[in-house]
């Protein structure tokens, strides 16, 4: 049976001697348009919040109930974002270590060790320990997808009001048949990357049927 995942984060604080230890998280590297948005959350010691586990097993409405007791819990917390420029001049890996290197920054708090998510990046001031699953093991780490997640469906939303006929108030971004459809139909937005190979094998039909 796996381990409670704050159990699990003070058996590594406990181990290591650490006092303070933030967990990084990140939503938002699979879809096909809009920013990867990252979240570093440090939460106090032997604190419980039920129902904090990976983000991406949690409904949406458990998930905003969530979003806001973390926020009200933690001890500090940091958001960046690494927007759809950033992911097609880099790469969406390093779009994403830039967003949770940003995250770290964001932290005005003293932290010992950073928990992160598999991937490592430029160093904090800080250890760094990377968990694979780590948002499955780890209540640092889950309550920071919560927050990434929760962000970047709310950019989303705000996305939808410029750009409606894509519905991405529906599937965030993501690479569902009716978001093909409508790239299929309408080309792609300022918020498509244009790096991303589903979305350049739509963009030559989209131009050679526009005589673009």
């Amino acid at each position: 049976m796996p381990m409670d995942p704050f159990v699990y984060d003070e058996t590594v604080r406990e181990s290591g001697g650490f006092e303070v230890i933030a967990g990084i998280d990140e939503a938002g590297r699979g879809p096909l348009a809009g920013p990867v948005v990252a979240a570093a959350v440090v939460l106090p010691r032997h604190c419980r919040i039920p129902g904090v586990r990976d983000s991406k097993k949690i409904p949406e409405r458990e998930r905003e109930h969530l979003f806001w007791e973390i926020l009200e819990t933690a001890l500090d917390f940091g958001i960046g974002i690494g927007g759809v420029e950033e992911i097609d001049r880099l790469n969406i890996l390093e779009a994403t270590r830039h967003a949770m290197r940003a995250a770290v920054s964001d932290l005005s708090c003293r932290y010992d060790l950073v928990l992160i998510d598999a991937v490592r990046i430029p160093p904090p001031p800080a250890p760094q320990m990377p968990i694979v699953k780590g948002d499955a093991k780890s209540a640092s780490i889950a309550a920071a997808s919560i927050i990434a997640k929760v962000v970047r469906d709310k950019i989303m939303l705000k996305y939808h009001a410029l750009y409606p006929h894509y519905g991405f108030d529906r599937h965030k971004g993501y690479g569902t048949r009716a978001h093909l459809e409508s790239l299929e139909k309408y080309g792609p937005s300022p918020l498509h990357r244009k790096s991303f190979e589903r979305v350049r094998s739509l963009m030559l039909p989209f131009n050679d049927r526009n005589g673009f």
